[in-house]
């Protein structure tokens, strides 16, 4: 594994990208995250595309304090949809690629962590040179303190918080993939265990999610588009139906739980595209009816892990 070590510590060079589109309210929490680390980044390229708030002033701020932070403009009009967030973290991945370091992690605007966060996730790379994309569990705010999200599971890194190794990034082809749908950071780790690498998020590693939860119509809407992204990346229909059912004895997540199934069945009726390969396909499906018998066994729990995905809120 690439890296030095000091005083039995790893020493490994990371890098940071950053999407960011009228974050003004929540960025500054980032910000002081980051410039806060025990062991701070070599550079840290924060992607403003378009921002009309103090988002690009708050960034330009603390940039010109601290040196390893860049701000970038996107200033091209373009359509404000999913893929336009992949498309701005990928334009710090290329302005990234040429530098020299190990990992390379992509943080959503809206989060915070403790001071050790990095160290302690550079130390968990060192230890296990097989793993390729980690992070921490995301911890929503429910009234004065934060609760860890249903969502978190060990074997899936959130999108906001998933850190690569250099040379797990390049199986992927150095970006993320703008599917029509999303999905990209599910497709990232799902790949990446295809080809071999591991991939696992850490509970005491504790990442503090900042933005309210959506109103009910954006979350009908955000699962609708959910059934239709686990469609187009080959999700067995077995494990949508077993996951809807899970849902739905619990508020809100029924009304989304029969929002995401419709729209996955509508999707398989019409025989809409897939936007993965066959070897894709085949792995997934795998993957999942595994853990449907592991939990049709009493092995498993009362959720299965892969419903929290990006949800979307960059529009």
């Amino acid at each position: 594994m690439s890296g030095t070590r000091e005083n039995g510590r790893t020493k490994n060079k990371y890098v940071l990208v950053t999407a960011a589109y009228n974050e003004e309210a929540f960025i500054e929490k980032l910000l002081c995250s980051v410039t806060s680390q025990t062991v701070l980044p070599i550079k840290w390229i924060i992607v403003s595309d378009g921002s009309t708030d103090g988002t690009d002033v708050l960034v330009q701020r603390y940039a010109e304090k601290f040196k390893f932070i860049q701000l970038h403009r996107i200033t091209e009009d373009h359509p404000r949809n999913f893929a336009a967030q992949v498309h701005a973290i990928n334009t710090g991945l290329a302005l990234l690629k040429d530098l020299d370091y190990d990992l390379i992690g992509n943080l959503d605007a809206d989060i915070s962590f403790e001071p050790s966060y990095f160290s302690e996730l550079l130390e968990i790379f060192h230890r296990d040179p097989e793993l390729g994309l980690s992070g921490g569990y995301i911890q929503e705010q429910v009234g004065s303190v934060f609760l860890p999200r249903k969502g978190n599971t060990p074997t899936s890194v959130p999108h906001a918080v998933q850190c690569f190794r250099r040379e797990s990034l390049e199986v992927l082809g150095g970006s993320y993939i703008p599917f029509p749908y999303g999905g990209p950071d599910w497709y990232a780790e799902v790949y990446l265990r295809m080809k071999g690498w591991r991939v696992q998020s850490f509970s005491d590693l504790k990442v503090f999610h900042h933005r309210p939860t959506g109103a009910a119509a954006g979350f009908l809407r955000t699962s609708y588009r959910e059934g239709l992204m686990h469609y187009s990346m080959g999700s067995h229909p077995i494990y949508e139906l077993l996951k809807a059912g899970l849902r739905l004895p619990g508020k809100p997540f029924v009304a989304g739980a029969v929002v995401r199934l419709f729209s996955f069945i509508m999707a398989s009726c019409r025989r809409e595209q897939k936007y993965v390969s066959d070897e894709f396909i085949k792995y997934l499906r795998n993957e999942q009816m595994k853990k449907v018998w592991s939990f049709l066994r009493g092995e498993g729990h009362r959720s299965l892990p892969g419903s929290q995905r990006n949800s979307g809120k960059y529009t």
